[in-house]
């Protein structure tokens, strides 16, 4: 028996562009043997979907799962919101949802589980799906977030069906007054968080190195001014302040009312809860966001198609 090793499962990866998995158990089922692995992918289809793995996947579906104190936000793409909209696409992105809730939020955790009623893993599910569908997908990040005493908040904004759509929000308040008024304020700041996308829930949270080159940059534009070193080095401080009303959550006005600072619209909840709120962490999820998506000329396309110029 020929030892299935890390570099020979890199190997078929690299000459197929099939998921690490499905190649190690190729090599398993043929003893090692590449050119066989390869057909061996080829016969289930696996190779096929393989060709479609370098196409940008940036559309898709965001689906959320809760599960008492406890809710999860994954993102699964796909290359065309037509694909999104289809019944068996939409069918996996809800079993993935669900079984989210028990990857601690990790997705390389989540692509291994058992798919449900397959017989095989997450991950081949998708893979099969690339070779039926015919468009590249892609199991891209997962979150996981709960609550001791409280209650964990989901939002799906663009719904497509419950708990999945184009964006999905994920709002932990911690709480031992009553959980209805509870839930009602955390639908209602999953909502906020939604229309704000903020980068933290206070200042002390935020990425030091965004907050220092932000910084970097309010001191170069006041510098420009003339403005003394100490006159500058002011207004720096509140252009700082500025910027974290901006971007931190507590400090943003609630988009609720327009007027009441989201810090104070939680105290101000506390009287129908009946307990103090502690708002321990929020999650966002925006499909697509941070994928380079390939801009395409749609006519020049079809010109080049008709074989003549656009």
């Amino acid at each position: 028996m020929v030892e299935i090793t890390a570099s020979l499962v890199k190997q078929l990866r690299d000459s197929t562009g099939v998921g690490m998995m499905d190649c190690k158990k190729a090599l398993a089922e043929t003893n090692g043997d590449m050119e066989a692995a390869v057909d061996w992918l080829r016969t289930r289809g696996l190779a096929k979907a393989a060709k479609k793995a370098d196409r940008v996947a940036a559309e898709g579906l965001v689906g959320v799962a809760t599960s008492g104190t406890k809710a999860a936000v994954v993102e699964v793409n796909s290359e065309t919101d037509f694909v999104a909209r289809n019944e068996q696409f939409q069918g996996i992105v809800g079993n993935i949802a669900k079984l989210s809730l028990d990857a601690d939020g990790d997705v390389v955790k989540l692509g291994e589980m058992p798919f449900p009623g397959s017989g095989h893993s997450v991950s081949a599910e998708l893979t099969e799906a690339i070779a039926k569908i015919g468009e590249n997908m892609n199991l891209r990040r997962t979150e996981v977030v709960s609550v001791g005493d409280g209650v964990v908040e989901s939002y799906v904004h663009n719904a497509v069906k419950p708990g999945m759509g184009k964006m999905g929000i994920l709002v932990a308040l911690e709480s031992t007054g009553d959980k209805a008024a509870l839930s009602a304020l955390g639908k209602q700041l999953a909502m906020h968080i939604a229309a704000t996308n903020p980068l933290s829930i206070d200042p002390e949270d935020l990425d030091q190195a965004v907050v220092a080159r932000e910084r970097a940059i309010i001191l170069e534009q006041v510098k420009e001014s003339g403005k003394s070193a100490e006159i500058a080095e002011k207004m720096v401080d509140g252009r700082m302040r500025k910027y974290f009303e901006e971007v931190t959550l507590l400090a943003q006005t609630f988009v609720i009312d327009g007027e009441t600072k989201v810090r104070d619209a939680i105290k101000n909840a506390e009287k129908d809860v009946g307990a103090p709120i502690k708002l321990t962490r929020f999650v966002r999820y925006a499909l697509g966001e941070g994928i380079e998506k390939v801009e395409t000329d749609f006519a020049a396309e079809v010109a080049a198609t008709a074989g003549v110029k656009a």
